[in-house]
């Protein structure tokens, strides 16, 4: 069955003319001259796009935006207008709207526009019924089912049976105690004890008490004995998390202690022996910590059996808006509060934030919405003042923003929308450029211009590489590849 797209216009001229420049596209146009036979027909068809003129012979079609985003429909929508302006295709983008094009409609512009919307609609539904087919939407405390989190959870499924040892590698907040506790949850260890030690949060002159315990009179103070964690957690797991922030002489034992399993109490003169499983963590880089003396060398090697990097938030997808529904309920629940779900516009919003404090920093925002407001539903205006300054700005990684292509020493800017507009614009004014001179080209190798054109793809995508290898018609996991070996380098020359 071919897609269906609804066009709204109520000039029937226009819709003749939109209609034979698709004529032999592999799609299905519909015409409606109203906003309440519009209505109608989406309730009854439920087209894959929607193209709607703002300007509508019983309704502002502005209106019938906020019907479908308020609905949740499963509908993309293409704003058409000839009285847009920068601030109402902002503003329509905010409220739900994939994209906006200004009248007089050009043929090519009409039909990229709706191409590239069919097919990104047509993988986002392949990849919901893919997770919901197959994927885990909550694994032993984590919440979300994502890719990158399905590929989380099947790590820990093969290495919780093993005795490796673990180290987790991520930003604050995205969950490392977590993914540490579900190791240990599914691991053959798991009726005993998990014991976690934060060694950032620990005096270095009481580290060594903390971990392998004293004896009664070690140091002043020390009334009793008292067993460490490594004693408490015989038999089980011993998570220490932020490891990088041990001092070296600690460390020294640490590595004693792991190689032999034995150690030797505070101010105690004789061994013990414990079986433990080691996961270690940090959110610092390991390898820049040895390489500038402040981590050992030989312990690193011996804690770094099988690296886990957590994602961060703002690579989860709608994980975003999974997590901030069930802590909106949670805490209206204990709170007593009516909050019960979240306003689509509030979702993109959520979504495009950067949330550099991860899952802790949503967690402790939607806390915050719950105890200073009562409402059943939570709304943009509930959000903190960040959301509104910095909702178009993604995070730039160790691969650096493309501003510009030099064609004859002319820079053409590209700059990252999520409307196709300016791109297209630049891209045609581009190609209707004068051939220059051959003795003026600037040539450039091969690699430069492939990175950028898949850097400028993937912004363009507010970050989401599948849909940016659909694009370029690439596979992703060779844009994945490609993108990870360009990082490498980067870190490498940064680092030396």
């Amino acid at each position: 069955m071919k897609p269906k797209v609804l066009l709204i216009e109520d000039s029937t001229s226009l819709a003749l003319l939109y209609k034979q420049y698709v004529k032999d596209e592999p799609y299905d146009l519909f015409h409606v001259e109203t906003g309440r036979d519009a209505k109608a027909f989406i309730e009854r068809n439920m087209p894959e796009l929607v193209i709607l003129d703002l300007k509508l012979p019983d309704m502002d079609g502005e209106e019938i935006l906020d019907w479908i985003v308020e609905k949740q429909l499963n509908t993309s929508v293409i704003v058409a207008t000839a009285h847009g302006s920068v601030d109402v295709a902002v503003q329509l983008l905010q409220k739900g709207a994939k994209d906006f094009l200004e009248k007089p409609i050009k043929s090519d512009r009409l039909k990229t526009s709706i191409n590239l919307h069919l097919q990104r609609t047509k993988l986002e539904n392949l990849v919901e019924d893919i997770e919901n087919k197959f994927d885990r939407h909550r694994f032993r405390g984590f919440i979300g089912s994502s890719i990158v989190m399905q590929g989380l959870y099947k790590i820990i499924d093969s290495v919780a049976p093993t005795s490796a040892s673990v180290f987790i590698i991520g930003e604050s907040g995205t969950g490392k105690e977590v993914c540490a506790n579900a190791i240990h949850k599914e691991s053959r260890r798991a009726d005993k004890p998990f014991v976690a030690i934060n060694c950032g949060a620990i005096p270095k002159d009481l580290m060594e008490s903390e971990i392998f315990g004293h004896v009664k009179g070690a140091f002043t103070g020390a009334t009793t004995d008292r067993k460490g964690a490594a004693s408490q957690a015989d038999g089980g797991t011993l998570f220490l998390d932020e490891l990088c922030e041990m001092d070296l002489e600690m460390q020294k034992k640490l590595l004693r202690f792991l190689q032999t399993g034995t150690f030797t109490p505070l101010g105690a003169s004789k061994e013990q022996k414990v079986d433990v499983r080691i996961i270690c963590a940090t959110n610092r880089d390991p390898l820049q910590e040895v390489e500038e003396g402040r981590f050992r060398e030989d312990l690193y090697y011996r804690v770094h059996v099988v690296p886990i990097e957590m994602p961060p938030l703002r690579e989860r997808g709608n994980d975003i808006v999974v997590l901030a529904k069930h802590f909106l309920q949670q805490y209206a629940i204990e709170d007593e509060k009516q909050f019960r779900t979240i306003a689509k516009d509030a979702e993109a919003q959520l979504k495009r934030y950067q949330w550099p404090g991860n899952v802790r920093q949503l967690q402790n925002i939607i806390r915050n919405i719950v105890v200073l407001n009562d409402d059943s539903k939570l709304q943009v205006a509930h959000l903190p003042a960040q959301f509104s300054q910095n909702r178009s700005e993604p995070k730039r990684t160790s691969v650096a923003p493309v501003k510009s292509q030099t064609i004859n020493e002319t820079p053409v800017d590209v700059p990252p929308t999520s409307s196709l507009e300016n791109s297209v614009d630049a891209l045609t004014n581009h190609a209707h450029e004068t051939v220059p001179d051959a003795q003026n080209v600037v040539i450039r190798p091969m690699w430069q211009i492939e990175r950028e054109a898949i850097q400028q793809a993937i912004e363009f995508c507010d970050g989401n590489v599948i849909n940016a290898a659909v694009l370029l018609e690439l596979s992703p996991s060779t844009v994945y590849r490609k993108k990870q070996a360009w990082e490498a380098e980067d870190e490498q020359s940064y680092v030396q």
